[in-house]
């Protein structure tokens, strides 16, 4: 298991395993800090120390094969096990070129120690400080909330007013800090996949130079190091897209925390001060503790915690609740509390104080109390435009569209990612949808509407639906296989949720990747792989429930799943899978070292290469990405409209030669020139 992802709406709960959460990616970037000033001290070691070479390279070997990346999230990509094995490819090659240490190694300064001291001071060092930051606003916002707190009720209705509204404007300020610092740290966590082997990679091309009697030895290691590059692409690209989805999803958060609460439907959790009494003279105190209601059985646990004392979790204790009453002022020199009467203590009260008068309001709900009030739950909805519906008339559309599609535009280059003028796809939609017109008109004679505007409308008609064509509910069943580390037990998991489906929805799926297989089969006119494909319809068929940060990251598995479903569509959507109703899906079996390399070395793969001109010819050169867009603003035109409709940012990346349709021979030729090109 990875790092956990840092969910923004924990930010305003602040919790300890949230904190936790934070020491582990912060102690993971320690680690990496020390393993960039480790690798930059034994790489001048290298330069500096040619007569000891040969030690110098043992050790730089030993300090890439036990250094190995963590990763957010449950499971790796191919392209992520790539680069996570690089590293022991590294070194094992390093052992390898021993018998040469008497030979002089040039050109190690440019190629890796500069970029990767700059991406320990730039980055990891920007990283400190945003945790010195948030370390200063921690304490500046919990000591002026434990003023606030202790403020007598008597006090004037203006000095209270007043130091609520400066302890909110605190509380606001270390919120934002907090969300700007989680971003950050998850930010770096994947930018330092490709930051740091990038530079390596370019070094082990520096001593295939130099290193002429390591020739050979290069010339085997050529393949992987090619397939590296693809990945390191590929995972920069990925990285990309994540982040300004995981942008985006902050500055959501910002504008309404209390909608994007996480909350459980049978409890609620938060800080509340609880009052413990001590024998004379010393009264009482009032200690903070983080507590969750279980409505269910009516638990309260509460978990000592302070931030200021070192982050330590105290002991945890848990009672029954009977009932819950709002606290007066008149009774208590104390605002928003509450008392909690006890079921497994009779006779014993706990009064315990909220953040705010909001707060005490969310408790007393979840609690029982009697004061109505507006629902904590987290309701997410998403308006449409059009209302399509997977019915007669949906469906006779999408036949309709690729009917078209495959008559007219199947060898267009760069189908499926030039999109159509947004008013004109809007108009389309709308008239074969909402006019029900679909059997009025046959796309593929009418001269009306232009292939990339029939392309775009059902791209749309797919992400309108009021369900994704995969179902939200099998979302994460899906997900898994593409986290398997075998293509065997990939292809076997998918075929049986695929038959999980529902039936209408199974039907119009297995249409829709018989075209897309066709379109793949074309790959050499239209420019459209498989992984091409699977980049583009991954978001459209596939859909969380819930817009999370773990959901962003499972973004890069979508792909796979749709790779999968056009590669193996004859399978998948023939026969049903020769499993009994009481038989689980196919285990995910780890295959062994061998078979990874071979499944990444002939599996087409997306990657941006700088000889295949972006495609020409879409309406508008500033495309605005539309709410199924994953957040690329890069556009994929030069014309002059700016109405275009913009489908997922995928459908604009640079197109990939090669793929289904491309010999594996030529693409190796073609990626080999391009590397020669990069490093000399």
């Amino acid at each position: 298991m990875g790092l956990h992802p840092l969910e923004f709406s924990e930010c305003y709960l602040d919790s300890p395993s949230f904190r936790e959460r934070i020491k582990a990616h912060e102690a993971e970037l320690d680690k990496t800090n020390r393993f960039i000033k480790e690798l930059y001290k034994d790489g001048k070691n290298l330069i500096s120390a040619i007569k000891q070479l040969g030690m110098a390279q043992r050790k730089f070997a030993q300090c890439l094969g036990e250094f190995q990346f963590e990763y957010i999230g449950d499971a790796k990509t191919d392209d992520e096990k790539c680069i996570d094995d690089s590293l022991q490819e590294f070194s094992s090659f390093l052992k390898n070129l021993e018998e040469y240490r008497e030979l002089m190694m040039r050109n190690i300064t440019e190629t890796l120690m500069k970029p990767l001291e700059k991406f320990r001071k730039e980055q990891l060092g920007s990283a400190k400080e945003e945790r010195k930051r948030y370390e200063k606003e921690t304490e500046k916002y919990y000591s002026s909330l434990e003023k606030l707190l202790t403020l007598s009720a008597k006090k004037k209705e203006q000095q209270l007013q007043e130091a609520d509204l400066q302890v909110e404007g605190m509380k606001q300020h270390f919120q934002e800090e907090s969300l700007e610092y989680v971003c950050k740290l998850q930010e770096i966590q994947e930018r330092k996949k490709f930051e740091c082997v990038e530079p390596m990679l370019a070094f082990f091309q520096t001593v295939f130079t130099f290193y002429h009697q390591g020739y050979e030895l290069a010339k085997d290691f050529d393949h992987y190091k090619r397939a590296l590059q693809i990945n390191i692409q590929n995972t920069r690209s990925r990285f990309e897209g994540t982040r300004s989805e995981v942008v985006e999803l902050m500055r959501k958060i910002k504008e309404s925390p209390h909608d994007h609460r996480q909350t459980s439907p049978i409890s609620i959790e938060g800080y509340l001060y609880v009052q413990e009494k001590r024998p004379p003279p010393f009264g009482s105190s009032w200690v903070k503790r983080y507590c969750t209601f279980v409505k269910e059985q009516k638990i309260l646990h509460m978990i000592t915690f302070d931030h200021r004392s070192g982050g330590k979790i105290g002991e945890t204790e848990s009672v029954t609740l009977k009932s819950c009453v709002q606290k007066t002022t008149d009774t208590l020199d104390r605002r928003f509390c509450f008392e909690i009467e006890i079921t497994d203590r009779p006779g014993v009260v706990l009064t315990v104080q909220a953040l705010s008068e909001d707060d005490r309001r969310f408790w007393m709900q979840a609690m029982g109390g009697k004061e109505p009030m507006r629902s904590f739950g987290r309701t997410y909805s998403k308006e449409r435009g059009i209302d399509v519906q997977l019915d007669d008339v949906g469906i006779s559309f999408l036949k309709n569209a690729i009917s078209a599609i495959e008559k007219r535009g199947i060898n267009d280059q760069g189908l499926y990612r030039v999109v159509g003028v947004s008013s004109k796809v809007q108009k389309l939609l709308s008239q074969m949808i909402e006019e029900k017109a679909c059997d009025e008109v046959d796309l593929s004679t009418s001269e009306d509407w232009d292939v990339k505007t029939i392309t775009s409308a059902l791209k749309l008609c797919l992400r309108s639906l009021p369900e994704p064509l995969m179902t939200s509910g099998l979302y994460k069943e899906f997900i898994v296989p593409a986290k398997s580390a075998s293509p065997e037990s990939r292809v076997e998991a998918i075929h049986y949720l695929v038959h999980k489906l529902p039936e209408k929805n199974r039907a119009v799926l297995g249409l829709l990747m018989k075209h897309l297989a066709s379109v793949a089969a074309h790959s050499k006119q239209n420019l459209m792989t498989v992984a091409n494909l699977g980049v583009v319809f991954g978001p459209t068929l596939m859909r969380p429930q819930e817009e999370t940060v773990a959901a962003i990251m499972d973004l890069k598995f979508q792909n796979i799943v749709v790779e999968i479903l056009i590669e193996h569509q004859d399978k998948i959507f023939g026969d049903a899978p020769n499993t009994s109703s009481s038989t689980p899906a196919p285990s995910l079996t780890t295959s062994t070292r061998q078979a990874k390399k071979q499944n990444r070395q002939n599996r087409p793969l997306a990657v941006y290469n700088p000889q295949v001109q972006d495609i020409q010819g879409a309406d508008c050169p500033n495309s605005v990405p539309d709410e199924a867009s994953l957040g690329s603003t890069e556009s994929v035109s030069s014309q002059s409209s700016n109405t275009s409709t913009c489908d997922t940012p995928s459908d604009k990346a640079p197109l990939t030669p090669g793929g289904t349709g491309c010999c594996q021979r030529e693409m190796e030729q073609i990626l080999y020139k391009k590397l020669q090109t990069y490093y000399h």
